[in-house]
């Protein structure tokens, strides 16, 4: 991904409701700015935001916000929307168990039953790790896919707790595959291998090497697994995790008990969004991927041979 200004060169920014951001030439570190800068980007606020040509829309630099002032930070972009169609209608905000729980029984055209929320593809996770470098592997549940990207950000801090973050327009360049024979609920998401929480991270060949000297010592045989993170969506932090937790248990095809001992010791429960989208992200049997057709997929993405 890359940050890509439309038309006529515009002033490095990035905004949000709280704060304007300026960022260098390089797109490496931006810094919130004051009023007086934040009225000058509002004064020109479509081309400033560099919108691509055909986009309908009302930048938020128009209201000039500069709540925070000085405020230094990195980039880092990524899709805060990356995925399939989902099996029912749904506004693109609402792809996902949190703020499609929103539409259950609403006073309005948008309402849905849990029945068709269930068709959802969680699309929008808001997950920071969908990046440049990461593997997305989405559940299909039209004919043909129907892959859609949007809402990319400058960055953001695992949970999006503020409900929002550092809008950017930029360019995405995907390649798609098609996995045939694989039925999924939700996403899976591989990582670059730096985002994984630590105890997810493959061993290196020295770590495996002492590894297998505990295990001969104790008697038993060394298990070959490998890094996922499989994606859970709910109302509620709780619900979201149930939901990830049952959705990788459905894959692997084993019990949830086995899950959240597996991402207790090799993996961690991580915040996408706030209030309802998680990773849960552990090494899982290569086995088992083996059966559902993965094996191969996660072991090039990461480098690791059988």
């Amino acid at each position: 991904m890359r940050c890509a200004a439309c038309g006529e060169p515009a002033a490095p920014f990035a905004f949000t409701n709280g704060y304007t951001i300026a960022f260098d030439d390089d797109w490496g570190v931006g810094v919130t700015v004051g009023r007086e800068q934040a009225e000058a980007f509002a004064q020109d606020a479509y081309a400033t935001a560099a919108l691509p040509e055909h986009s309908i829309q009302n930048p938020i630099l128009l209201f000039a916000p500069h709540d925070l002032v000085g405020v230094a930070t990195r980039l880092r972009p990524f899709m805060g929307q990356l995925g399939t169609t989902p099996g029912v209608d749904l506004p693109d905000s609402h792809n996902a168990g949190d703020f499609g729980a929103f539409l259950l029984g609403a006073p309005h055209a948008r309402a849905v039953t849990a029945e068709e929320l269930s068709e959802r593809t969680d699309g929008h996770m808001d997950i920071d790790a969908v990046r440049a470098g990461a593997v997305v592997i989405a559940p299909v549940k039209v004919s043909g896919g129907g892959i859609y990207m949007g809402d990319m950000h400058a960055m953001q801090g695992d949970g999006e707790i503020a409900g929002h973050t550092c809008d950017v327009s930029g360019t995405v360049t995907l390649q798609v595959e098609v996995i045939k024979g694989l039925e999924l609920d939700g996403p899976i998401v591989l990582p670059v291998a730096d985002d994984l929480p630590l105890l997810a991270r493959p061993l290196s060949a020295s770590e495996r090497q002492r590894a297998a000297e505990v295990a001969a010592s104790c008697g038993v045989e060394l298990e070959d697994a490998l890094p996922i993170s499989v994606v859970g969506s709910g109302p509620d932090p709780t619900s979201a995790v149930e939901n990830g937790l049952t959705r990788a248990a459905a894959l692997l095809e084993i019990s949830v008990p086995e899950v959240k001992n597996r991402a207790t010791i090799t993996g961690a429960i991580e915040i996408g969004r706030a209030p309802g989208v998680v990773q849960v992200t552990f090494l899982a049997p290569a086995s088992r991927l083996a059966r559902r057709g993965l094996e191969q997929l996660v072991r090039s993405h990461y480098g690791i041979p059988a």
